[in-house]
């Protein structure tokens, strides 16, 4: 028996950086539930499959006729061996788990398989992405290439959550009678203006699709969501810009999603008289990315209650600084539902200010919340006397479109309560319970522990074949960590790199001090020009703290200027994507990066010739959910360090060596400024996962 998570509505990110897309009732899912996958008129994919999959990946075959921008078709023997064994897992109905290097070309190989499975059986494949990058890789490059060369006809859509898209009726709203009760800023009246003008001139209504920045108030106003959302008696409907795009996902055989609209998906799958779900009723799951899996599914299976979040939502209601909001409509209960939310949002910045002290009294961003010690909960009430005033205005409301945006705000609130019972009595076991402050204030988290457990059931025991795959999945070759940390079951494929070793040079300088002596980061600032000189810049200098970080910059910016190489530092004005931008275009350039630039960055070519690991990445071992996965494994008789910090550490510290060689052509140096690689015995870990020689200087 699996207790699963909580009984809460959970909202989950449309894409990396957005908030909810859909939402689903934990509560539902049943400790014993089996996921309702319909077959509807599905064939059985024959062995055929497989051979389809020989034929076009042979030395020879369909794919060595292609041409690359004039470049020819490079033999890659992982490739085919990658798609032979996808081939043999949807064929079989089992799953299979995948490390493939980068260079092995494992979007090809897994596409093809999936794309000739959904013919042959009349039923999708999901593709689940981490990030937009290789979303947009698929929809644009990958898969336009492959119509042309399979030379048969099949569908692909980009599966993005409701919160993407903006709502025709909202947005009718905002620019009727009541825009100026809506709008909070007049400046925001602009981006209204642009929204309207683009739309007119066409657009599928996607946020990307504009063009534009838009203030994200206004987006919260205007885009859809499934609170408010009024389906098919929605005016609109047959013009919605999401139900077009669900229409997409229907019709198509090869679904391109992420890992937030796919974990919702699941559960909504999984829970007992669900409304339905979200993607279409699919026949295999390919999960790319999937070294992010356990924290994945701890992030969109766990409870995140914010102070920003509650007050935004009641400023949205009524906001008493500028008397703006829905419920800015005449009459004597719109007066006292005025009153109710002031007093909601009052009581807000009151309920988490015992948390915020909580913090600050122990000078800690994060801590863990002690199951005997009570903090107050005066908000439930006033929000319980708000959503009571919302339900008898929604009854009374002759505004269908008002209407549905009261019952919305129900949801939310009723949404909040429950949240707030859950932290109140924090009885949930395998949970962590924690605050965490940041710069928009205090967010409460609860993150189930038990992980395995719950993909083992939702996931991994369901009757279709789920495929995992990344780059760095293994630690000294095993997939024995990943395996316990994911509960995977099924068959695993390690597939060597088609890049030589002799493409890099490890560094590992002599003399520096130790991480934790005060000596340490000076020794940074003192090392790095040594080794950027060594490839001119053209260099990522990766960091585990903003503290080094900072304080390497600030010493280090005016003596790169004097060699000619622009400084680019993580935290500044420019966001991550413009940082690489600039970094690509400026050949000459250093990039001083940390958590974020570990992954998911790909500059191939002469502008990354040189990546510089400043400090072995251990993650933080206070950090409450860090601390109470390491006393889990502790309480069970293992070794914290041994179970979880250090094959943690190897694989991030691959994802980050990994920047460096993404073709055959790149040549470069990866530099260790961390002495403990070569003189702690667990060092081995690390070098033992790379395949690049070792020079010491």
């Amino acid at each position: 028996m699996i207790d699963l998570p909580f009984d809460r509505e959970v909202f989950c990110s449309g894409g990396p950086g957005e908030e909810e897309d859909a939402s689903f009732d934990i509560s539902e899912l049943g400790a014993d539930c089996e996921v309702e996958y319909d077959p509807e008129n599905e064939l059985p994919p024959p062995v055929e499959l497989v051979e389809r999959c020989r034929e076009f990946f042979r030395p020879g075959g369909t794919l060595s006729q292609a041409d690359f921008g004039g470049r020819p078709s490079e033999e890659r023997p992982q490739q085919l061996a990658m798609a032979e064994a996808i081939g043999e897992a949807l064929v079989n109905n089992t799953n299979l788990c995948v490390e493939a290097p980068t260079g092995v070309g494992k979007s090809f190989a897994y596409l093809v398989p999936l794309i000739f499975r959904a013919l042959y059986c009349r039923r999708p494949a999901v593709i689940s992405t981490d990030t937009i990058h290789l979303q947009e890789q698929l929809m644009t490059k990958d898969i336009p290439m492959l119509r042309e060369l399979l030379h048969v006809d099949f569908k692909a859509a980009l599966a993005k959550g409701r919160r993407n898209y903006v709502c025709r009726r909202r947005l009718g709203m905002l620019s009727g009678d009541q825009r100026d009760a809506l709008i909070p800023m007049p400046s925001m009246a602009l981006d209204l203006e642009r929204l309207n003008r683009t739309l007119r001139d066409g657009t599928d209504g996607g946020r990307d699709s504009f063009g534009f920045r838009i203030d994200p108030e206004v987006w919260n106003l205007v885009c859809c969501e499934t609170g408010n959302c009024m389906g098919a008696k929605c005016p609109n409907y047959r013009n919605c810009f999401y139900f077009s795009a669900r229409r997409q996902w229907d019709e198509a055989d090869i679904v391109v999603a992420n890992h937030a609209l796919f974990f919702t998906d699941l559960a909504m799958r999984c829970g007992e008289g669900s409304a339905g779900t979200l993607l279409p009723n699919y026949g295999a799951v390919l999960i790319d990315e999937s070294h992010t899996l356990e924290n994945n599914a701890a992030e969109h299976l766990g409870i995140h209650l914010s102070r920003s979040g509650v007050v935004a939502t009641l400023n949205r209601l009524y906001n008493q600084d500028n008397a703006k909001g829905l419920l800015m409509r005449p009459g004597s209960a719109m007066t006292g539902l005025r009153a109710a939310a002031s007093r909601a949002r009052d009581e807000a910045y009151g309920f988490f200010g015992p948390y915020e002290k909580f913090l600050a009294e122990h000078q800690e961003s994060a801590l863990a919340l002690p199951a005997d010690m009570n903090f107050p909960d005066n908000l439930s009430p006033f929000l319980r006397e708000l959503t009571r005033g919302l339900e008898e205005a929604r009854e009374d409301e002759e505004d269908n479109s008002v209407r549905t945006e009261l019952a919305s705000y129900v949801e939310r609130c009723r949404g909040f309560l429950d949240e707030l019972g859950e932290f109140s009595n924090r009885v949930r076991p395998d949970t962590v319970y924690y605050a965490e402050s940041d710069r928009a204030g205090v967010t409460l988290n609860a993150a189930p522990l038990n992980v395995p457990e719950l993909l083992k059931q939702l996931l991994f025991d369901q009757p279709i074949p789920v495929m995992l795959c990344s780059a760095t999945l293994t630690v000294r070759r095993s997939f024995n960590y990943y395996v316990s940390r994911t509960g995977f079951t099924g068959r695993t494929l390690l597939l060597d790199s088609p890049f030589s070793p002799e493409q890099a040079q490890l560094y590992v300088p002599k003399g520096m001090p130790e991480p934790a002596s005060r000596d340490f980061t000076p020794a940074l600032a003192r090392e790095i020009p040594r080794y950027v000189e060594m490839t001119d810049g053209k260099a990522f200098v990766l960091f585990t703290s903003y503290q080094a970080l900072r304080y390497c910059s600030e010493n280090l910016r005016s003596e790169f200027a004097s060699h000619g190489w622009e400084l680019l530092v993580q935290g500044g004005d420019m966001s991550r994507s413009q940082l690489l931008r600039e970094f690509r275009e400026d050949v000459n350039s250093v990039l001083f990066g940390t958590d974020s630039f570990w992954t998911g960055v790909d500059v191939p070519g002469e502008a990354l010739s040189n990546v510089i690991v400043t400090k072995l990445p251990f993650a933080v071992p206070s950090h409450p959910l860090i601390a109470a996965r390491m006393r889990r494994i502790e309480n069970a008789g293992g070794s914290s360090f041994g179970d979880y910090s250090l094959p943690e550490a190897v694989l991030k510290f691959r994802q980050g060596v990994g920047r460096l060689i993404r073709s055959r052509t790149d040549r470069g140096v990866i530099v260790i400024l961390d002495p403990r690689i070569v003189s702690k015995s667990y060092g081995r870990a690390f070098l033992d996962s790379i395949p690049y020689r070792l020079v010491r200087e």
